[in-house]
């Protein structure tokens, strides 16, 4: 018998957190449990490669860089990133750092070429940071390097928020 003989999803909420339960179909017995999901976030103040790093434009000419919300959850459970690079001048699609998931390993690509400035330390689990904060907030805390960007007009190459939704199919 397939899952959907035994389980019937019920939605408890339409906001931008969907909370939904799975309750046994009529005339089953199961243990009842709670999973939480939430809808993938696409700030539109960020910028979008096809390798699933986004960047961010702040003060002056820098940015801040990360790995988007899907990528993350294709990745699972962050456990370390490395970043070998603060102080190095980069192209565009040169590798930064890598991030490692309890299940896989993949490199950290730039997103346009600029110098990296600065490994975000909250991240760093040999200084008694959490990787695991990419899981939480990819896009806030999450961040992984700051970098002054060489040509500020490189961002106008990447994809917004729409368009990275429609590469990933979402």
């Amino acid at each position: 018998m397939g899952r959907a003989e035994f389980f019937s999803p019920i939605n408890f909420a339409q906001t931008q957190k969907r909370y939904f339960c799975l309750a046994p179909a009529p005339g089953r017995s199961v243990t009842f449990f709670i999973t939480h999901f939430t809808e993938m976030a696409f700030p539109s103040n960020c910028k979008y490669t096809e390798d699933h790093e986004w960047i961010r434009p702040e003060e002056g000419n820098t940015a801040l860089v990360g790995i988007t919300d899907f990528a993350q959850g294709e990745l699972g459970e962050l456990v370390y990133i490395e970043v070998d690079t603060v102080g190095k001048t980069l192209d565009a699609e040169a590798i930064f750092g890598t991030v490692e998931a309890v299940k896989t390993t993949s490199d950290l690509m730039m997103p346009v070429r600029g110098k990296v400035l600065e490994f975000n330390t909250e991240l760093d689990d040999t200084k008694g940071g959490n990787p695991g904060l990419i899981n939480e907030d990819p896009y806030g805390a999450g961040w992984i390097v700051k970098i002054e960007l060489a040509d500020p007009a490189d961002l106008n190459s990447l994809m917004d928020a729409d368009a990275y939704q429609m590469h990933i199919g979402k």
